[in-house]
């Protein structure tokens, strides 16, 4: 009796008890997801537009759910042993990241509304809802396994989304590349976590530092290898040079607001991952990760601003090519901190995750106004937005204050504030060859960021006028576009008129 009671209580101990609240943001996304795929089989054509009202409902829950976690103090499946490990946590750097995925996938399902008459309607939200659950699981994952499954059912859906066009050869040619890419760097970043998961025989991020911190000398070699691979794969998801070859073709095929989908929750959701493993996983071998990022941040930063002088005003969809290399540049940005916390500890995080929130408000705004401009002009040249005061004044305001933000130029006050925290990390870590990279780099970018902005209130050529710049808007504009520019809009404005937040969120420890 004795023995059956022990093995009993024994059993008992590995029950884990599951904290719904915690993993109820990505549940909902998730669930969202499953029930409009089986409702568009009982919608009819004409109301398929409700379908995306639904994506936009299940969006905004998953979004309020986040109110009562904002204690950042919930964690779930975790060990029952002595170990005190978890591989979910939501903690505010979970909350903030998973804000921003949700926010920015709302933002893509107002985009979306209106213009998914030629494609599979159900299909799109499905894949749409079911690749921001991922990404809202992934800042949250505090264990290897955890963080690939997130990874990928963020990225596999994606695939279908960027190529969901049927008939459209450069669609179809966009998804190509971007799963071959993508693949591949899954399988380098499978070869990493399999050499530390042999190095250290454990998945969880915590206990994996702990473990690294005595390697046998004759595994040293081999955990120094997994946490290369492990990056490599991660700079692949990161668009981070050179590996970023995917990005101007995937951005330039897939529809305009997946573009904007992959630039703004495709980086976060890379960008969530790097910093787990890197400060979480891998802070031993800082002095492995930190070089290598600083040195692919200037590469990056460099290779985004350089290709996006050289666009040409003339060529068919230059302005989404444009923003493409424009968010290559910005993924250096954003490698900086990263790469400082290597040297100046964690706390340095923080100003990666305030220039995301910046970046991610203006560069959704620059899409959102992007799309807007495209149902008039389908090539959505540069030249095609010359004049656009004269016809849509509001809308050549808003993007001309989210080409600035991104410039760090007045009046776009939270783009300038957002760039001086990157740099004073990097100042702060010792990095002052990459401070100096950097500076150079927000110099390059200003030409075009400031030539795009001035065409908008130049007056149109004669020799285009008639074609590039109608006497007037011959389009309606849905009202979720509408709103998607207003939200962005107010939300750069007010940051810009209260800039000390981005001091003051980059100054605080996320973990």
């Amino acid at each position: 009796m004795t023995v059956a009671a022990g093995s009993a209580t024994g059993a008992e101990s590995l029950v884990q008890s599951v904290d719904w609240l915690a993993i109820a943001p990505p549940v909902i996304a998730a669930s969202a997801a499953l029930l409009i795929l089986v409702a568009d089989l009982f919608v009819g054509e004409r109301h398929k537009t409700l379908l995306g009202y639904g994506a936009v409902a299940g969006l905004v829950a998953a979004l309020a759910v986040l109110v009562p976690l904002r204690a950042g103090d919930r964690s779930t499946f975790c060990l029952t042993g002595a170990t005190q490990a978890c591989s979910y946590t939501a903690d505010h750097f979970a909350l903030v990241i998973q804000a921003l995925v949700l926010g920015g996938a709302l933002l893509t399902a107002l985009l979306s509304i209106g213009d998914t008459r030629k494609l599979p309607a159900g299909e799109f939200w499905f894949l749409l809802l079911s690749s921001a659950a991922g990404a809202a699981l992934l800042p949250a994952a505090r264990d290897l396994a955890t963080l690939v499954v997130a990874l990928e059912v963020a990225s596999l859906p994606a695939f279908a989304l960027v190529g969901i066009k049927r008939g459209d050869r450069r669609s179809s040619e966009a998804a190509l590349k971007f799963f071959l890419s993508s693949v591949v760097a899954t399988a380098v970043m499978l070869l990493g976590v399999s050499f530390v998961y042999a190095t250290t025989g454990t998945m969880h991020l915590t206990e994996i530092a702990a473990r690294l911190d005595d390697v046998p000398g004759r595994f040293t070699t081999l955990a120094e290898a997994g946490v290369v691979l492990t990056l490599v794969g991660f700079a692949f998801k990161t668009a981070v040079a050179p590996f970023h070859f995917w990005v101007p073709d995937t951005y330039v095929g897939a529809p305009l607001p997946i573009a904007a989908y992959l630039s703004v929750v495709g980086k976060a959701v890379g960008f969530s991952g790097l910093i787990l493993v890197t400060v979480i996983g891998f802070p031993s071998y800082a002095d492995v990760w930190g070089p290598a990022l600083a040195v692919l941040a200037a590469l990056t930063m460099t290779t985004g601003n350089l290709a996006a002088l050289r666009q040409n005003a003339t060529r068919a969809r230059s302005a989404v090519r444009l923003l493409a290399w424009s968010s290559v540049g910005q993924a250096g940005y954003l490698l900086v901190p990263i790469a400082a916390a290597a040297y100046a500890g964690d706390t340095q995080i923080g100003s990666t995750v305030a220039y995301a929130l910046m970046y991610a408000v203006v560069n959704l705004g620059a899409f959102a106004v992007a799309a807007l401009v495209a149902r008039s002009h389908p090539g959505n040249r540069l030249g095609d937005y010359r004049g656009l005061y004269a016809t849509r004044p509001l809308a050549a305001l808003a993007l001309g204050f989210f080409l600035l933000c991104l410039a760090g130029l007045p009046p776009g006050i939270v783009g300038l504030f957002a760039k001086v925290t990157v740099f004073s990390t990097a100042v702060d870590a010792g990095l002052g060859w990459l401070a100096v990279v950097m500076a150079v780099n927000v110099v390059i970018a200003l030409y075009y960021y400031l030539q795009w902005t001035a065409a908008l209130f130049r007056s149109p050529a004669k020799d285009t006028a008639a074609e590039d710049v109608p006497a007037a808007p011959t389009h309606r504009v849905p009202a979720p576009l509408t709103v998607a520019i207003v939200l962005t809009a107010v939300a750069g404005i007010t940051l810009s008129g209260a800039p000390q937040l981005i001091l003051r969120f980059a100054a605080v420890s996320l973990f």
